[in-house]
């Protein structure tokens, strides 16, 4: 008798689990069902299709050769049977049988399963918002929100965005492109939250509201007015006037099923998996946005919904179904965008995790061009890295820049994965070349000033530190390293300016019993002049974590002395 695999969700991981289950045992009779009318389709495409960067909305559902991945494409390439349009309302366990409902003929029928794999994938998370039934307040996950969000775009109308996360961001670029004016609120203190700590979140919003988009953080929306559709946004700072209205406030696992069918929901709220992409039930498999997996780092389960993952696991659970043995280790949350014209990625975790942990954490912020610095089209990137202070190991990094950060990400989440310490990390054999990098890479170069603050030859102060005295009028020096002309041009308010040529012949003229901070343009020459310090017979010396560069606040303009 053959097995029959049934697959419930025919997105990323529900695709990949039932393609290669049929591979893995070409005489299994492999069935997916799907609730919509589209199937395996790129949802985090769906920005670039509403801002015209992709033309057609079929390229999100094709293959790289152009062939559009629909039921006859499964059917006929896959050797996949496909259901669409139609709703799985119950599964029984004991007589392992799905129970479905085609919509359009309202049919009511049953599928018997060996193994059954669910890829529920996940929903927009919608709070009980007032008037959130008025017309064109619209969501971004599937093609049919695709479409009508394309359709709606009108340029001159105005658009806010409830959510400042990944599909936030990219849909605001998307509809400024279009030529809306566009409003992005964010109930927490910054945006991108858990992708980015705050002062590289602010090198972020910094970057979007210089491309006209208009930025609320730290704001909780009420609710919506209008007649039929909305037009304005109910803020507890106001109202914002909006034609169009994106909810993006983050998803949640679709695990009504599961749950209703007894099998075990794991702590984060979506289906307990095992290694296997194993639930429960032994017959039941789970991938993708439905389930949770382990994190690389601290070994506790979280639910963090990528594409990128639900492949992976779709994989995994495909092979296992099929009678195969694979696992799947698990994530760091590795996540990445680009709005405009600056890219932000992350691997690990963020600082603000790794302390929620009980990591005593040191970090490491280090701007530098993406490539040599003589070489043209070089652009600037930021990186943060963060460690165990103990053991040096690498927890996470983040990146934030113009430049190339993407290869900067890959590399630390393969140190990451292998538990690199920042003394291996900065002997890593990358490639090098001006077109590429600088002889010593953005990365490298991270890791050797997380050696040197390791060790204790360094000592860095955050940003947000530094503001902090200065805003609570500490007793401090702040000192401006840097040339004349680069401090005139532009600097930090209430700096003191001794270049650090000068900064041997001038020792006499700071206090040794005050604290100092010292900074450049990317605190190389802050680190300089904290070692000169040091030398000196200065106290308490430190240099400001990423210099100007990477300072989120506002900075002077002309005028300094």
């Amino acid at each position: 008798m053959k097995l029959r695999v049934v697959v419930i969700g025919a997105n990323a991981a529900g695709a990949k689990a039932a393609s290669k289950a049929k591979r893995m045992n070409p005489h299994a009779e492999v069935t997916l069902i799907e609730r919509g009318n589209f199937i395996s389709y790129g949802a985090c495409g769906i920005p670039y299709f509403v801002s015209d960067t992709v033309a057609d909305v079929k390229e999100l559902m094709s293959t790289p050769v152009g062939v559009v991945r629909d039921a006859a494409f499964f059917n006929k390439v896959k050797g996949v049977h496909v259901i669409t349009g139609t709703e799985v309302v119950s599964l029984d366990r004991q007589s392992r049988t799905v129970q479905l409902f085609e919509k359009e003929s309202a049919k009511a029928f049953s599928l018997e399963y060996d193994r059954l794999v669910l890829a529920t994938g996940s929903s927009p998370s919608l709070p009980p918002l007032k008037n959130r039934d008025l017309g064109n307040i619209l969501t971004v996950k599937a093609i049919e929100d695709a479409e009508l969000l394309k359709e709606r775009a009108v340029t001159g109308k105005r658009a806010c965005i409830v959510g400042g996360g990944l599909i936030g961001l990219e849909t605001a670029e998307a509809l400024r492109q279009k030529g809306l004016e566009v409003t992005i609120v964010e109930m927490r203190d910054q945006l991108l939250p858990g992708i980015l700590d705050p002062e590289m979140a602010s090198l972020v919003e910094r970057h979007i509201r210089q491309n006209g988009v208009e930025v609320e953080t730290s704001c909780r929306v009420a609710g919506f007015d209008g007649t039929g559709v909305v037009n304005k946004v109910l803020t507890e700072r106001g109202e914002i006037p909006a034609d169009v209205v994106v909810l993006a406030p983050g998803v949640t696992p679709n695990v009504k099923l599961a749950k209703e069918a007894g099998l075990e929901i794991g702590p984060t709220g979506a289906i307990a998996v095992d290694s296997r992409m194993g639930t429960s039930d032994p017959a039941i498999y789970a991938c993708g946005d439905c389930c949770e997996t382990t994190h690389l780092v601290t070994g506790k389960k979280v639910h963090v919904p990528l594409g990128s993952t639900a492949n992976k696991q779709g994989r995994v659970a495909g092979i296992n179904a099929s009678g195969g043995e694979a696992t799947f280790a698990g994530i760091l949350g590795t996540s990445i965008l680009r709005v405009f014209s600056v890219n932000a990625g992350k691997t690990g975790l963020t600082e603000s995790e790794a302390r929620a942990q009980g990591y005593d954490v040191e970090t490491v912020l280090s701007p530098a061009p993406d490539k040599a610095h003589f070489f043209p089209g070089a652009k600037p990137i930021a990186l943060k890295l963060v460690a165990d202070r103990a053991t040096g190991r690498i927890l996470g990094l983040q990146a934030v820049g113009e430049g190339a950060v993407d290869k900067r990400v890959d590399a630390a989440a393969a140190a990451i994965t292998f538990g690199a310490t920042a003394d291996q990390l900065s002997h890593l054999d990358l490639a090098y070349a001006p077109p590429y990098s600088a002889a010593m890479d953005n990365l490298i170069v991270a890791a050797d000033i997380l050696k040197n603050k390791l060790a204790g030859h360094a000592r860095g102060i955050s940003p947000r530190k530094v503001r902090q005295m200065l805003d609570d009028g500490d007793d401090f020096i702040l000192l401006d390293v840097r040339s004349p002309a680069e401090h005139a041009e532009v600097g930090i308010e209430g700096a003191t300016l001794i270049p650090l040529g000068a900064l041997r012949e001038k020792l006499e003229s700071l206090p040794k019993d005050k604290e100092i901070v010292t900074f450049c343009k990317i605190s190389l020459r802050g680190y300089e002049a904290q070692k000169i310090l040091d030398a000196a017979g200065f106290r308490d010396v430190k240099f400001l974590d990423g210099g100007i560069m990477t300072w989120p606040y506002e900075l002077r303009r002309g005028g300094g002395a």
